[in-house]
């Protein structure tokens, strides 16, 4: 019987052209060491896929199988399963191990390999299942534990000079993608196939952009009347009509990172009462963005929004926070949480920081004004101020579509 391997090197082909160069790795790596050595750990294992992807380039596809990066004092290597073959070495700064599913758990073994046993593990207790952390401990014994999900949550907050202009290149597709979907909105026509419209015109526009790049999980959310309500309710088949309220929401992906636009729209026409509505939506976010400078709170940008839609009687129509932070995230991993636009949250804006603003009200149907409206601008945290990095018009003048 041929002698099968728990786990083994699969170097194949050369390295690939990632999102940032090599340096922007090392930096990163650099500032995690720092961080780790504050907290006491010796060595990290990561799990989720917004780490793993900050710190290596590598995005993986589960797909129900653990993939982890493991940085000590001297290395950095992914750990991923055999079905991807060579693929998350050319696609990772640093090295990467391979193991077999032909025996439970060499996954860990494949782990202890490099972080070896008896070390103070630094894990993310925001990922990592009661499973696998039994297991952790069970393979890789550790002296303790130390959860690093916060400290590196805070690095990634900081965007660094080559983060935000990838991130300016995914706001400007994401108004590629708006306007795609503004010349294909019709009466008649369906959710589905306008949202089609718009993520085929920024994953071309992505293509070319980014030539290297791997392409994936860019999407549109495109809602009509009813299905307005939420923020992230999905596209359906629903026909438009004259006098419909829509809600954009373009999300292009570039290489792990998301960006969003999002506009509130109608169709031929804007009644009274959803004009006077939206129209209150646009200065409270016109009030929002002017209060993202350097020194102000999350919680106190929110509680003066808070404060001027109480004035007009329409804070309890608000669903959710003003707006979040910007990065390594999507709709299924990720989550800077720590700059969230809420009452909660106390985090104090800096420069280098990428934050949304996206007010919403919801009015239920039957009401006057019945829909969701919501408008959407990324801006930079500057020395002075803030930059809107969001081109794509907003409110009645340019979003009331024959």
């Amino acid at each position: 019987m041929t002698n099968r391997p728990e786990y083994y090197r699969f170097h194949n082909g050369t390295k690939a052209h990632l999102p940032f160069e090599d340096a922007e790795y090392e930096d990163r790596i650099t500032q995690l060491r720092e961080r780790m050595d504050a907290a006491g750990a010796t060595v990290a294992v990561f799990t989720s896929m917004h780490n793993i992807a900050y710190y290596s380039g590598f995005l993986y596809c589960a797909f129900g199988r653990p993939y982890a990066l493991v940085i000590t004092e001297t290395e950095c290597v992914t750990i991923s399963a055999g079905i991807d073959a060579g693929q998350p070495w050319r696609r990772s700064y640093g090295d990467a191990i391979t193991y077999t599913d032909w025996q439970r758990d060499n996954y860990w073994r494949a782990i202890q390999s490099v972080s070896g046993t008896g070390a103070i593990i630094g894990y993310e207790a925001d990922h990592l299942t009661l499973v696998q952390r039994d297991k952790l401990e069970d393979f890789l014994r550790p002296l303790t534990m130390i959860d690093l999900s916060l400290t590196t949550m805070l690095q990634r907050m900081h965007k660094s000079e080559a983060e935000i202009a990838l991130i300016r290149e995914g706001a400007r597709v994401a108004d590629i993608g708006g306007y795609a979907i503004r010349d294909a909105v019709r009466v008649g026509a369906r959710e589905i196939d306008i949202a089609m419209a718009g993520r085929d015109a920024m994953e071309s526009e992505i293509a070319r952009a980014f030539p290297d790049a791997e392409y994936r999980d860019t999407w549109v959310w495109f809602q009509s009347g009813l299905n307005t309500d939420g923020a992230h309710n999905p596209v359906t088949g629903r026909k438009l009509e004259h006098g419909d309220i829509l809600s954009l929401n373009t999300f292009p992906m570039i290489s792990g990172y998301y960006t969003a636009l999002e506009r509130t729209m109608f169709v031929g026409e804007v009644d009274e009462a959803s004009l006077a509505l939206w129209q209150a939506n646009i200065a409270a976010h016109e009030l929002g963005m002017s209060l993202l400078v350097p020194g102000a709170t999350c919680a106190e940008v929110t509680r003066k929004i808070n404060a001027f839609l109480q004035d007009r009687d329409l804070l309890q129509y608000r669903t959710f926070g003003y707006g979040h932070s910007f990065g390594i995230l999507s709709h299924y991993y990720g989550r800077e949480a720590a700059l969230e636009l809420r009452e909660d949250i106390d985090t104090v804006l800096e420069s280098g920081m990428v934050i949304s603003m996206e007010p919403m009200l919801t009015i239920a149907q039957g009401k006057p004004g019945a829909g969701g409206y919501r408008e959407h601008d990324i801006l930079v945290i500057t020395e002075d101020g803030n930059e809107d990095i969001t081109a794509y018009p907003y409110g009645p003048e340019f979003n009331v579509v024959d």
